[in-house]
């Protein structure tokens, strides 16, 4: 499995991931749906924010995110493990390589993402890696209405 900067070229696939609207919204928060290859690639922002990707070694997309700075912290945005492979610790391993990345580009700091209440299978990852949640420290946009806020100062160690 190969961490490396998004390919546009992977969309199409992505957008596999992601069949109804609130699949789409639960993963990528303000989103139009349906969507379009133009309305997906303007939402998703990855001409904006830094967009990486576990791309297996057939070339075949495994997992997706994005790491920003918000809030002063190390922020993951939009994560997502390709349906075909979900279950075998990919999600640990984008968290863990985001996080590389993230401080070395960013400096020393605490890590942030949001998770909707209703993605208990992510929610129970993150407290997996040492991630707790917290009261979002600004204002609230709709969109985040349903989910929860959550940081770590580092990551555990998981077998």
């Amino acid at each position: 499995m190969n961490f490396r900067r998004f390919d546009p070229a992977y969309l199409p696939e992505l957008m596999t991931w992601f069949p109804d609207a609130e699949q789409c919204r639960t993963w990528g928060g303000e989103f139009r749906f349906p969507f379009t290859p133009e309305s997906f690639r303007e939402d998703s922002k990855i001409d904006e924010i830094a967009s990486w990707a576990l791309v297996d070694d057939d070339a075949a997309l495994a997992a997706f995110g994005q790491c920003y700075v918000r809030i002063e912290r190390c922020h993951f945005g939009r994560l997502a493990v390709s349906p075909r492979v979900r279950g075998r610790g990919l999600g640990t391993r984008l968290i863990r390589e985001l996080t590389a990345w993230g401080l070395a580009e960013f400096g020393d700091r605490e890590l942030s993402l949001f998770v909707k209440q209703s993605n208990e299978r992510a929610y129970q990852l993150y407290l997996r890696l040492g991630f707790r949640e917290v009261p979002y420290p600004g204002e609230r946009s709709p969109f985040m209405a349903n989910s929860r806020y959550m940081i770590a100062t580092e990551l555990r160690q998981t077998p």
